[in-house]
């Protein structure tokens, strides 16, 4: 038990703080109820118990009548609390209903001491029972416990002094006995609460510790992602870089080899992008291939994968693309970044490509034989006036535009 944890607690056995106690009031509510229930379910088949004890002793008359009475009042009442507890409405109130029915319990029992002609010794016995009882059965804040051990003790010392008077040595070992019980009760309460806090604050504290250990894991993740992100995407056009195109085109490879279907490899190579990017600077040369690599990525398959090559060139691999299906994409391509314009270029400058398709031959095993001839179809669209799509062993494709 550390020192901050006594610390913390004030003269009652509580939590200074008062949002810690009501914290630790709340987890202990459903134990607290239960062991409540357990205790006034007891205390009524103890004071039947009781009843079946006065019949033997009084035989009849008024004053069993009024023993049966007070006992069974305080035992329905006990019975009802127990029942009722299910309630919100009895939950909420619950404190206020147990030190009343605390009260009625202790008067309804030295009111039967004159009724019940027992001998002094077991009426000490009753009130020494009755005090235990207090203390370790029905849950309780200490001030409270202490408040009606005090009224039992108190209200014993009067009755017997004014039904029947105690000698002074009997009314001496009466009230060590009291005290011996009031003190080691007292004790025993002050240590359960005192290492209940103290669990509950070992417990607040683990688990501000795995919050925060929880929420570290989860900035780690998050910086992990991160980091994969950054490691597999293009800084500058948010598409993926050349080491994360070749990883996902290496599986589109392994699966075209796998299912025996058609692979195209398309490059594509911004025209005249080092004159733009010299005339009108690199903000502007960054923009554009921020807009074109967007652009060639609007007009793909949700299966194509697109790539930096490096500068202005882009790759792209398109699965389950045959050669007519590989031409109109590259042609679909080629034609929406024609159609782009950007408000810092003239008039008379429009942004164009220049596309090389490849096929995977059947028995390749690697991705650049299949690049290697999209880039020579590439270069060789550019030698015959660019803004064109080249087929590696083709003719220029004849939708292409003017250059």
């Amino acid at each position: 038990m550390t020192s901050g944890t006594i610390a913390s607690l004030d003269w009652r056995i509580e939590f200074r703080d008062p949002v810690q106690e009501t914290l630790y009031r709340d987890a202990m509510r459903a134990q607290d109820e239960q062991q409540l229930r357990h205790a006034l379910w007891l205390i009524t088949v103890v004071l039947l118990a009781f009843c079946a004890a006065d019949q033997a002793l009084l035989r009849s008359g008024n004053a069993l009548l009024t023993l049966w009475f007070i006992r069974g009042a305080i035992a329905l009442s006990c019975m009802v609390l127990a029942l009722a507890m299910a309630s919100r409405r009895v939950r909420s109130h619950l404190p206020i209903l147990v030190n009343t029915l605390f009260f009625l319990g202790i008067s309804g029992l030295l009111l039967t001491l004159p009724l019940n002609p027992g001998s002094t010794e077991l009426h000490i016995s009753t009130m020494l029972a009755a005090s235990t009882a207090i203390y370790l059965l029905v849950p309780n804040r200490l001030p409270w416990t202490l408040a009606w051990n005090a009224y039992l003790a108190a209200g014993f010392v009067t009755v017997m002094t004014l039904w029947s008077p105690l000698t002074p040595g009997m009314l001496a070992i009466s009230l060590l006995l009291l005290g011996f019980v009031n003190l080691t009760g007292g004790l025993a309460l002050i240590r359960i609460n005192r290492l209940q806090r103290w669990q509950f604050a070992l417990w607040m504290e683990e688990h501000e510790l795995n919050r925060k250990l929880q929420s570290e894991i989860e900035e780690r993740r998050l910086l992990e992602a991160q980091l994969r992100h950054l490691a597999s995407t293009d800084p500058l056009t948010g598409i993926a870089n050349r080491r994360r195109f070749f990883e996902l085109a290496e599986r589109e490879l392994s699966r075209a080899q796998r299912e025996q279907s058609p692979l195209a490899i398309c490059m594509v190579d911004i025209d005249l992008f080092k004159s733009l990017n010299d005339h009108h600077g690199h903000a502007v040369g960054d923009l554009v291939l921020t807009t074109v690599a967007a652009c060639c990525a609007s007009v793909l398959r949700e299966t194509d994968i697109i790539g930096r090559y490096g500068g202005e060139e882009f790759v792209i691999a398109l699965p389950q693309a045959d050669h007519d299906t590989a031409l109109q994409i590259a042609e679909r391509l080629r034609a929406k970044v024609t159609s782009l314009r950007l408000p810092m270029l003239n008039a008379d400058a429009h942004l164009s490509v220049t596309v090389g398709i490849s096929q995977v031959e059947p028995g390749e095993t690697r991705l650049e034989p299949a690049l290697q001839r999209a880039d020579e179809a590439l270069y060789s669209g550019k030698a015959r006036g660019r803004n064109c799509v080249m087929v590696a062993g083709d003719a220029p494709s004849p939708l292409a535009a003017q250059a």
